[in-house]
């Protein structure tokens, strides 16, 4: 729903922001990944997709995937990539850039998403963060669903940077 939202108004993407901060509260009061297990939107549509409609060869994920040093990694790279969109919102806010009204997929290819915004956002840089942001989430689903296809339907799960967060914050407050 919400990357079919997106396709009709950027604005939109600030919704994703409750499925960045759901899972990391969730986590840090009851100490658990139950927001993963059960509520993550992602999750159900690759296991609908994967295994109700068939779309996952089932295959078991390569064990690089599974390691502590890739999830950790691929977070840390996710996050320079968060930041980067961060910094585009603030360059927006500060004046120093004008809005740019394209997603980025895979923080490589420019899509034209001018259609998508009609200008109705109070400032621009609140369109700014919704472009970025829709980029992520976008970017990600993508990266799932090659997983999905590849391997198992919830594979994306693995190497999730939300899920990598939440299971970290659980290891401290379970210690």
């Amino acid at each position: 729903m919400y990357l079919v939202l997106g396709l009709f108004n950027i604005l939109f993407a600030w919704l994703g922001l409750i499925c960045f901060f759901t899972p990391l509260l969730i986590s840090m009061v009851k100490g658990n990944k139950a927001y993963c297990n059960k509520y993550c939107g992602r999750g159900q549509l690759f296991e609908l997709l994967g295994n109700r409609l068939k779309l996952s060869r089932k295959k078991d994920i390569p064990g690089f995937i599974k390691s502590r040093w890739f999830r950790y990694g691929f977070l840390a790279f996710f996050m320079v990539m968060f930041g980067n969109m961060l910094f585009s919102t603030y360059m927006v806010f500060s004046g120093a850039n004008g809005l740019k009204e394209t997603v980025k997929l895979l923080w490589t290819f420019n899509l034209p998403w001018h259609f998508a915004y009609n200008g109705t956002a109070p400032e621009p840089w609140m369109a700014q963060f919704a472009f970025g942001f829709y980029s992520v989430m976008l970017t990600s689903t993508v990266l799932g669903m090659i997983t999905m296809i590849l391997y198992k339907p919830r594979s994306w799960c693995v190497y999730c940077p939300m899920g990598t967060m939440t299971q970290g914050i659980c290891q401290l407050k379970n210690k």
